[in-house]
């Protein structure tokens, strides 16, 4: 009896285990204080260059200064979300059609330093 007990037990952790990878594969934005912003709490931003649903024009020392919200390999796309192939190879995550950045001078979750940039860069609302 120990046994089984035993063996059922290594068998729900791991099915836990699978279950809370599967969810955190799910990289999607959160939203504070009306706008969205990445897992670490940092503002995300759209680029109004970006014209072609589905595609960044932000490459080089643009994606330097505004680096774009990565997807990872296991991260799945679903509603107004979506996952494009930037020019370096890396996969991106997209909001309603626009690619998502953080920007380089933004320090601590919360700034948005970025928003109004050049009249280009603004701030992604849910």
């Amino acid at each position: 009896m120990a046994k089984t007990s035993s063996a059922f037990m290594g068998f729900f952790a791991a099915a836990a285990l699978a279950s809370s990878g599967m969810a955190f594969a799910q990289h999607q934005a959160d939203t504070k204080d009306g706008v969205l912003v990445d897992k670490k709490g940092m503002t995300l931003y759209t680029f109004d260059k970006d014209t072609s649903a589905g595609k960044s024009v932000c490459n080089d020392q643009c994606a330097v200064n505004w680096p774009p919200m990565v997807a990872g390999d296991g991260d799945k796309a679903e509603g107004d979300w979506t996952i494009i192939k930037r020019e370096d190879g890396a996969s991106q995550w997209v909001y309603k059609g626009k690619p998502l950045y953080t920007f380089k001078n933004d320090k601590a979750a919360g700034d948005k330093t970025g928003d109004g940039k050049g009249d280009v860069w603004h701030v992604a609302k849910p």
